[in-house]
């Protein structure tokens, strides 16, 4: 394994430490404030954590099949990655004017059609199921409450 391969990691191991030691320096919310969800550093250090989990995963995938980065083998991935780049103005647009979910719904979509993904029902499982899990994980679980839009007024009246 050669040393510039370590870089990532451990600027991603950096960055997550200190969001972590940034977090861990605010204080608790009192229960009245937070009732029964979570203090606001949790989710952080939480997120940290996983981040951390992920780096590890990703230092033993490099160690078990290194990466080719030779100039004969360029990444065949540019135009997804490109129109990936090019679907987070819309992103954007649909989440500030019309709804969070809805604009992570249609987002997904696209990026299920761009990377490859040819069956729609598939696609449109995957754009209905995420942002639905995300919002009642956090809604019902986290009790976290979003912004207005258009879906979210429907569920909140």
């Amino acid at each position: 394994m050669q040393i510039r391969q370590l870089i990532v990691p451990a600027v991603v191991v950096a960055f997550s430490l200190l969001v972590i030691w940034a977090s861990l320096q605010l204080e608790e919310s009192p229960a009245m404030i937070v009732g029964d969800s979570m203090q606001p550093r949790t989710f952080p250090i939480f997120l940290m954590c996983i981040n951390l989990v992920l780096v590890v995963w990703l230092i033993v995938q490099t160690v078990h099949r290194p990466v080719d980065s030779s100039p004969d083998n360029p990444p065949s991935e540019r135009f997804p990655t490109w129109a990936t780049i090019g679907l987070l103005p819309l992103f954007y647009l649909l989440t500030a004017q019309l709804d969070l979910f809805l604009g992570i719904a249609v987002v997904m979509f696209a990026m299920c059609w761009v990377w490859g993904e040819r069956r729609w029902w598939v696609a449109a499982i995957t754009a209905t199921a995420t942002p639905a899990c995300i919002f009642f994980l956090f809604d019902l679980v986290l009790k976290v409450r979003f912004p207005r839009g258009l879906l979210t007024n429907l569920y909140y009246g």
